[in-house]
């Protein structure tokens, strides 16, 4: 009879890999992650009240995550998810919500257009009509509209430094905070093939670079960046934090030695935590100047 029972659990077992293997195929490595946070306990103490939510003039969507139980007013994260401007979806960055939402916030994770189908600036006007919908609805899902920071990685760095910083896009002087993880900044000229695809063509260079709008009077801002990372130089985060240091702006710098440039996102989740303590440190940037 045990033989038969331990035949059984293990034909369960082998059933579960099968289905576990089946939707990791199927998923990014993104979406691989958001999967395995999920199954690690990621998911326990958030909640997604809102999917698949319509935004913007040209058919966006975003999710809203918040901390799971009574619904109360919260500081609001907006985190913009990189792929370098040509890959992504708010789906695959759940891990990302979830670990924000269980620090207390309410995230917002929209979608933006993405090349080859659009150029600079089109992904920033994306990411800013995503704001100004932060701004008039998530008082509908927990947050409060006059406590929003940005935070993303990578091209999602990108897109959050600029909209804080380029008063032009319209929402520079609702964000109260920003967290910049392994972003492009300071990247002028273009060498990349992402980041020509992204910006050849653009009249006003400087306008594509963060760097061109650091002030005095930005929001504060924790620029992260790591020694391992051969894909979005540290220089970025160094320059933009020496440039807004000598402007008498507040701004915050970590390296995080060692971690690649996928690393440093892949630590928000519950089984790669453990690489550093982005999660921590982002946390309570946010809470320190979104809790006043």
């Amino acid at each position: 009879m045990l033989k038969g029972i331990a035949i059984g659990l293990l034909l369960v077992l082998l059933a579960v890999a099968a289905v576990i293997g089946f939707v990791m195929m199927r998923l990014s490595p993104p979406g691989q992650l958001t999967f395995l946070d999920a199954v690690m306990g990621g998911g326990r103490g958030a909640a997604r009240p809102g999917t698949a939510l319509p935004f913007g003039t040209h058919g966006q969507s975003l999710d809203v995550w918040r901390p799971a139980g009574p619904v109360q007013k919260r500081p609001v994260v907006v985190f913009f998810y990189g792929g370098g401007w040509a890959m992504g979806s708010r789906e695959a960055y759940g891990f990302a919500a979830r670990a924000f939402a269980r620090q207390g916030f309410v995230v917002v994770v929209p979608d933006y257009r993405k090349v080859p189908d659009v150029r600079f600036p089109a992904f920033v006007q994306d990411g800013a009509e995503a704001v100004a919908w932060t701004r008039a609805h998530v008082a509908e899902y927990g947050g409060d509209p006059e406590r929003i920071a940005l935070a993303g990685h990578s091209a999602g760095s990108h897109i959050a430094a600029l909209l804080a910083l380029d008063r032009r896009y319209g929402v520079a002087d609702d964000v109260k905070a920003v967290v910049g993880l392994s972003g492009p900044y300071d990247f002028y000229p273009w060498t990349s093939p992402r980041a020509i695809a992204a910006f050849e063509g653009t009249a006003d260079k400087p306008s594509t670079q963060p760097i061109t709008y650091a002030r005095a009077d930005a929001p504060p801002m924790l620029l992260v960046t790591s020694t391992g990372d051969t894909e979005v130089e540290p220089k970025n985060a160094i320059n933009l934090t020496k440039r807004l240091k000598a402007l008498g702006a507040k701004v915050a710098f970590r390296d995080y030695p060692g971690l690649s440039h996928e690393q440093v996102v892949m630590a928000l989740s519950v089984p790669f935590r453990g690489k550093g303590p982005v999660l921590a440190d982002a946390s309570a940037f946010l809470h320190e100047h979104l809790d006043q």
